[in-house]
């Protein structure tokens, strides 16, 4: 049996704010929208997963108020985002020259954060929150617990880097592809995978149904 296996990442959280995890205005909206472009699409998802933070959750609920699966979450941390703030002080824990807006201006934020996970993955950073290894480990995990769960056209709502990290894999491409794989997708994406007999193909990435020229500068956000 083949599955249609659709890996979403979550609505635009909450960049700048004391609590990053949650969704924000805009977030709840893309939500929504995208349940009802899935919907339209015919979409009958058969199993759902989500990580285990909030932003999945609250996806997951704005997505579902469209298409009225009444599936019940299985929670796999696996799918959760790495810690990248803490993985951005543990690079700056021996270094002086931090930038004051690391954390709240994107484009300083996103320059480094890229630098800074091309460091981790070459074991450079001492003392990170997470190894790259142990990432790689819970995010291949969670992708085989799918797999195996039996379900025909499975969804999961999980975070850039773990979507990422998986399409570079399933590519058989270099590490350092997941960061530039990250960086591109937009919030509330879906990618695409077909997986059969421990095969997995892509079969779609970055896709955002819920978006047209009449919405997309009110939805279009990619942090």
């Amino acid at each position: 049996m083949s599955q249609m296996f659709h890996l979403i990442r979550h609505a635009q959280a909450s960049f700048g704010a004391e609590d990053y995890d949650n969704l924000s205005e805009v977030g709840h909206m893309q939500s929504a929208a995208l349940g009802a472009a899935l919907k339209h699409q015919g979409l009958r998802p058969d199993a759902l997963f989500i990580g285990a933070q909030k932003r999945h959750r609250q996806t997951w609920e704005g997505i579902e108020s469209a298409l009225g699966t009444g599936l019940v979450p299985v929670v796999l941390p696996g799918w959760n985002e790495f810690d990248f703030g803490g993985l951005l002080e543990a690079r700056y824990a021996s270094r002086s020259d931090k930038p004051a807006d690391l954390h709240t201006a994107r484009k300083t934020h996103f320059r480094i954060l890229r630098d800074t996970v091309l460091e981790w993955q070459r074991d450079e950073i001492e003392a990170p929150p997470e190894s790259f290894t142990a990432f790689t480990d819970r995010v291949r995990e969670a992708r085989e617990i799918v797999a195996g769960s039996g379900a025909k056209t499975p969804l999961a709502i999980s975070s850039g880097g773990a979507i990422g990290h998986t399409v570079s894999d399933v590519l058989n491409a270099p590490a350092e592809q997941m960061i530039l794989l990250q960086l591109q997708i937009k919030n509330c994406a879906v990618t695409r995978l077909v997986m059969a007999k421990g095969n997995v193909w892509l079969n779609g990435f970055n896709e955002t149904p819920y978006i047209d020229d009449s919405n997309a500068d009110a939805l279009l956000t990619y942090s």
